[in-house]
C-alpha cells in the first residue's frame, strides 16, 4: 500500500480536482446515477416532522432542542451524550478538521476527497495512503506512517465500496493519534457491521455519521460525530453560533429513534438486493469491471482509453454517472454508479452497451 506526500495548497493537488463531486455531473433532467442519495425526497413521517419545525424558524435554534438530538443520537449508539456533536453534514465535521491543529494527516484513497481538501485548505500537510486494487482495496494499517497525528479513512470506503474490518480501523490508533471514521454509508449496509460508532474505549476515535444519503435529507444538511466530550470540544472550537438549523436537529432525532433505524435497515436490505441485480447486469457487458462491496454504489473499470467518451454519451442518452478520475488512486476508466432499482438500472445496462459497442466500431 503506497503513499505519497502533498503539502498544503490547491484543491487540485496531483492533477485531481479534490472538490468535485456527483452534484455538479446530476443536472436537471438526467436519470442520476451520480448522487448517492437514496430516493427524490424523504418519506411523508419525516417530511411530516420537518414541516412542525416550520412555525419555530422565527427563533433561533434551541439548546433543548441539540440536547434532545444529542440523546437520541446516544441512545441510538450506546454512547453518552456528551459524546455527541450534532453537524450541518458530515461536510461540516470535515470543515473542522483543521481545528484538531494535526502536523500530517495521513488520508486513505480512493476515497471521499472532502476531508483532503479541507485540510490542505486548513494549512495541514497530508500524505495520501493508496490501497491496491489487486488487493481488493484492502487497508494495511501498517501502511500508514507512525508520525500522522490524524488518520481519514472511510467505512465503507466511497468509491470502491469497501467495507474494512473493525479491527483493521482499531489497529490505526495510537496515543498522541486522531482517527477519524468516515461512516457517511454505514446504515445503508444491513446490519451495520463493523462499525466503530459504539467504540467509546478507542482511545482518539471519531466517528462521522450522515443522514442525508438514506433518508434523502442532502438538501437539509444533518449529520452528527461520536467521539471523547474533549476531542469534540476541540473539533467544535471554531464553530459559528446555532450552526445546526432547527429542521436539521428534528431530523437527527427522528432518523435516530428505534422505528427509524428498524426502517433504515429494511431500507438497507432492499438496496442490497437491488446491488446484487445490477452488479450481475453490468458485469455481464463485455469488458466492464465491476467492484461490487456492500455499499450503495458500484465502481466500474471500463475498456482503457473509453472513459471520458463514455460518459459523454451516456449523458447524450440522459443518463448522468459519477467521473471516477477525481480520486487518487483511480483513473478516467473509472465510473462510479449509484445502486437504483432494476428498472432504472435497465437503461443504464442498455445505454453502456450500446455506448461501447459503438465505441468498438469506431476504434
Amino acid at each position: 500500500m503506497p503513499f505519497d506526500h502533498h503539502a498544503a495548497g490547491t484543491d487540485h493537488a496531483g492533477g485531481h480536482d479534490l472538490r468535485h463531486h456527483g452534484d455538479a455531473e446530476a443536472t436537471d433532467g438526467l436519470v442520476d446515477f451520480a448522487v448517492n442519495v437514496i430516493g427524490d425526497g424523504p418519506p411523508p413521517w419525516l417530511r411530516d416532522r420537518l414541516v412542525a419545525t416550520l412555525d419555530g424558524l422565527g427563533r433561533y435554534p434551541r439548546a433543548d432542542h441539540d440536547a434532545r438530538a444529542r440523546a437520541t443520537v446516544a441512545a441510538r449508539h450506546g454512547r453518552d451524550a456528551d459524546e455527541v456533536l450534532v453537524l450541518a453534514g458530515s461536510a461540516e465535521g470535515f470543515a473542522l478538521l483543521p481545528s484538531l491543529r494535526p502536523r500530517l494527516a495521513a488520508v486513505v484513497h480512493p476515497g471521499f476527497t472532502e476531508p483532503e481538501a479541507a485540510l490542505r485548505g486548513g494549512g495541514v500537510d497530508v500524505v495520501r495512503v493508496l490501497t491496491d486494487a489487486a488487493t481488493g482495496h484492502a487497508l494495511d494499517p501498517a501502511a500508514v506512517p507512525e508520525e500522522a497525528d490524524l488518520v481519514v479513512v472511510g467505512n465503507p470506503t466511497n468509491p470502491t465500496g469497501v467495507l474494512h474490518p473493525a479491527a483493521a480501523l482499531r489497529a490505526l490508533a495510537r496515543p498522541g493519534r486522531t482517527l477519524l471514521v468516515d461512516e457517511a454509508f454505514a446504515d445503508a449496509v444491513p446490519g451495520e457491521p463493523e462499525t466503530l460508532a459504539g467504540d467509546a474505549g478507542v482511545p482518539g476515535l471519531l466517528v462521522f455519521r450522515s443522514l442525508t444519503k438514506t433518508w434523502a435529507l442532502a438538501g437539509l444538511r444533518a449529520g452528527y460525530a461520536l467521539g471523547a466530550p474533549d476531542l469534540l470540544a476541540r473539533l467544535a472550537a471554531s464553530r459559528p453560533l446555532w450552526p445546526v438549523s432547527t429542521p436539521a436537529l428534528e431530523a437527527v432525532i427522528a432518523c435516530c429513534e428505534p422505528d427509524a433505524v428498524s426502517a433504515a435497515d429494511r431500507k438497507a436490505r432492499e438496496l442490497a438486493a437491488h446491488r446484487v441485480s445490477m452488479a450481475a447486469a453490468l458485469s455481464g457487458l463485455d469488458g466492464v469491471g465491476v467492484s461490487a462491496g456492500p455499499a450503495p454504489y458500484l465502481l466500474l473499470h471500463l475498456p482503457d482509453g473509453t472513459g471520458e467518451a463514455v460518459r459523454r454519451l451516456l449523458r447524450e442518452a440522459g443518463i448522468a454517472v459519477r467521473r471516477g478520475d477525481t480520486f487518487p488512486g483511480l483513473g478516467p476508466d473509472h465510473l462510479r454508479v449509484a445502486v437504483r432499482p432494476p428498472e432504472t438500472v435497465r437503461r443504464l445496462v442498455e445505454s453502456l452497451d450500446a455506448a461501447l459497442r459503438r465505441l468498438a466500431v469506431s476504434a
